[in-house]
């Protein structure tokens, strides 16, 4: 037995899974998880010794590669000066300066402590603002594990939602409205049908967690055009996109300005954070500002700050390093759909910016629907095979994939000739 099984069956008998974070446990491939002892840049080590390369990064934060010595440095500067305050610092107001210049919708902004606390933040201060009650959302998108979040869609897009989870009740799921992704349509007869219910619309912009899913031209404009009519508040999730897309996130690269904005993971440089933001009048409803309650003891965490400060910083003044990425993902996301021709697979490979996603379907994929094509057991058996060749993927069909920094030419390599191995092994395809 190896000691990342000795240490999930001593997890299981602990904590829920033995995972406290349910895609970690490996369910979808099939298997033991691996546990991570240590990471250098582009490299992941486990507590067997066994090293993969990372294309997961944390699901996004270590855009930079893991242990970038600029965030080493700026958490070893501010270690000795203590680990919470639970009052304000000078690196709060830094960090909202520098989130404020570098994303197009923030005018003012409140750090939290993760992502999950942003999105039910801003939900809760676009009900606030608006008076209103009900909020739509779109299939496969993810914001966390708020009650309002964990809604499958009904039979039909105008069908109100039903709990995903148990414990969400069912009031929560009578004002949550769910309708396909990329289908505008669908947004207009839902806000026609429920006449000036809806306090907000919130999407990722390019989703991550259905597989990655690129928004349909004019759709995210369409989006914004459809908020400013009826009076919607429109959020955009970047919490996986925000600086990772562009030095502004997904809304600027796409060119469409949402009222509000939350962000997570990248912020941190690797630590817990989170924020959400948007226009002032919008964000002046919080709390001492205005009525609409939200509090965090570990908001604004000085190791937080600190991290998370070196690495915008560093991505701020280095924007050459978007078009890095964006070529060593252009060449990952080619050379693995040429693989796949060249196998007779067809496969579809979809890639925005540096997230990408290998979907086993030879259908193009723009929605969930379309992403639950995918063969999922040829999956996971891509997966392992990948895995023993030393390339860490994402354990699930249903996440994209996050490049850094790190990845050079010689290790895009070692990732395609993995790819094609892989693929012949999950498929028994005679060489």
């Amino acid at each position: 037995m190896t000691t990342s099984e000795s240490l999930f069956a001593r997890a299981q008998e602990l904590i829920p899974g033995g995972v406290n974070s349910p895609v970690r446990a490996f369910r979808s491939v099939g298997g033991a998880p691996v546990f991570m002892q240590s990471a250098q840049g582009a490299w992941l080590t486990d507590v067997d010794g066994n090293q993969y390369v990372d294309f997961i990064n944390s699901w996004g934060p270590m855009i930079l590669g893991h242990a970038f010595q600029p965030v080493l440095q700026a958490i070893a500067e501010a270690l000795p000066n203590s680990l919470s305050y639970g009052a304000p610092t000078r690196r709060e107001v830094e960090m909202a300066e520098l989130l404020i210049e570098m994303v197009p919708s923030l005018e003012k902004v409140r750090l939290v402590n993760s992502g999950t606390e942003a999105t039910m933040s801003a939900i809760r201060v676009a009900r606030g603002y608006t008076g209103r009650a009900k909020i739509l959302k779109f299939e496969g998108c993810y914001h966390g594990h708020g009650d309002s979040f964990l809604i499958a869609a009904g039979s039909g897009a105008l069908t109100l939602g039903a709990p995903d989870s148990p414990g969400v009740t069912e009031g929560v799921a009578q004002d949550t409205l769910t309708v396909p992704y990329n289908d505008l349509a669908a947004v207009e007869a839902a806000i026609a049908a429920n006449p000036d219910q809806l306090a907000a619309i919130i999407i990722e912009p390019v989703v991550g967690n259905m597989g990655l899913v690129e928004p349909a031209h004019g759709f995210l404009a369409g989006l914004r055009a459809l908020c400013t009519q009826h009076g919607i508040v429109l959020i955009f999730d970047e919490v996986m996109t925000g600086f990772r897309l562009a030095p502004g996130g997904a809304q600027e690269r796409f060119g469409v300005v949402p009222d509000m904005t939350t962000l997570g993971k990248i912020i941190g440089g690797g630590l817990p954070v989170g924020a959400y933001g948007g226009r002032a009048d919008i964000m002046n409803q919080v709390a001492p500002a205005g009525k609409v309650y939200q509090a965090g003891t570990l908001s604004g965490n000085p190791l937080a700050t600190a991290a998370g400060m070196a690495q915008l910083r560093y991505l701020h003044e280095h924007p050459e390093v978007y078009q890095q990425l964006e070529a060593t993902s252009t060449r990952l996301a080619d050379g693995t759909r040429q693989i796949a021709k060249e196998l007779g697979l067809n496969y579809t490979v979809n890639q925005v910016g540096s997230m990408f996603s290998l979907f086993f379907t030879p259908e193009p994929v723009n929605n969930l629907e379309d992403a639950k094509k995918a063969d999922l057991p040829a999956f996971g058996r891509y997966f392992h095979a990948m895995l023993q060749r030393g390339i860490y993927l994402a354990p699930s069909q249903f996440e994209a994939l996050f490049i850094s920094t790190a990845i050079t030419d010689e290790l895009v390599e070692k990732y395609l000739t993995a790819c094609r191995e892989s693929l012949i092994e999950a498929h028994g395809i005679q060489a």
